[in-house]
C-alpha cells in the first residue's frame, strides 16, 4: 500500500513544511500507542467506532477528516480501494466478520491462532482503505490493540527504513489480496512476544 500525505493548506495547524507534518502525525501515532497500553481496558470490543477512535486520536489536531470515511478512491498505487460509498457497509461487515473469529478461538488460544486473526484484521482495513490518509498505520494501531488483548507486545511488521522487510510486508499484502494468508500470518506469528 502506498504512503502519501495531504498538502500541507490542508492541515490545521497551517504547517507548511512536509517534515513538521510529518513530526506532528508521529506524534499523533505515538499519543494513541500510548493510550492502548496505559488507557484502554481489555479485554475490548472490536467495534467501528473504535476504529474512527482511533484515527481520531492520532489525527485529529492536524486533519479536518480525522475520524471521518473518505469521500473518493485515493491514489495508492497500483492498488484501487473500494469506491467510497461502500466504505461503511464494508467495514461493518469486516467488523462482524472479525467479532466471529474472535468468538471461534479457544480461550487460550495459540501464537498461530492469534496470528490468524490480526492477518485477516490487519489485511481487511488495508484493503477497505477507509479513511483518507492514515489508513496504514491506523490499521498497524488496530493489529497492536488486538495483539495486546491476546497478552502479546506491538507487532512491528516492517521498518520503513529497511527495504527487505517492506517488500516483504507489501509482497504478504497482495498475497492476502488473493486469499493466501499463509505470508502475512508468518511476519505476524513471527513479532508475536508475550507482554511481560
Amino acid at each position: 500500500m502506498g504512503h502519501y500525505t495531504d498538502a500541507p493548506e490542508d492541515n490545521l495547524l497551517g504547517l507548511t513544511s512536509k517534515e513538521a507534518l510529518n513530526e506532528q502525525e508521529a506524534l499523533g501515532i505515538t499519543r494513541v500507542e500510548r493510550y492502548l497500553l496505559e488507557e484502554l481496558e481489555y479485554p475490548v470490543t472490536v467495534s467501528v467506532h473504535l476504529l474512527q477512535d482511533l484515527h481520531r486520536q492520532a489525527f485529529g489536531h492536524l486533519y479536518e477528516w480525522a475520524g471521518h470515511w473518505r469521500t473518493s478512491v485515493p491514489n495508492v498505487g497500483a492498488y484501487v480501494p473500494p469506491e467510497a460509498h461502500r466504505v461503511p457497509l464494508l467495514l461493518y461487515e469486516f467488523m462482524d466478520e472479525l467479532q466471529h473469529r474472535r468468538q471461534q478461538l479457544p480461550a487460550v488460544p495459540t501464537q498461530e491462532q492469534v496470528a490468524q486473526v490480526l492477518a485477516y484484521a490487519h489485511h481487511r482495513l488495508v484493503a477497505i482503505h477507509p479513511f483518507t490518509n492514515g489508513n496504514g498505520r491506523t490499521a498497524r494501531l488496530f493489529t497492536n490493540m488486538l495483539a495486546y488483548d491476546y497478552g502479546y507486545q506491538d507487532v512491528i511488521l516492517y521498518q520503513r527504513e529497511a527495504g527487505q522487510s517492506r517488500t516483504q510486508y507489501l509482497d504478504a499484502i497482495r498475497q492476502a489480496d488473493a486469499y493466501h494468508w499463509e505470508p502475512l500470518q508468518g511476519l505476524i506469528s513471527a513479532q508475536l512476544r508475550p507482554l511481560a
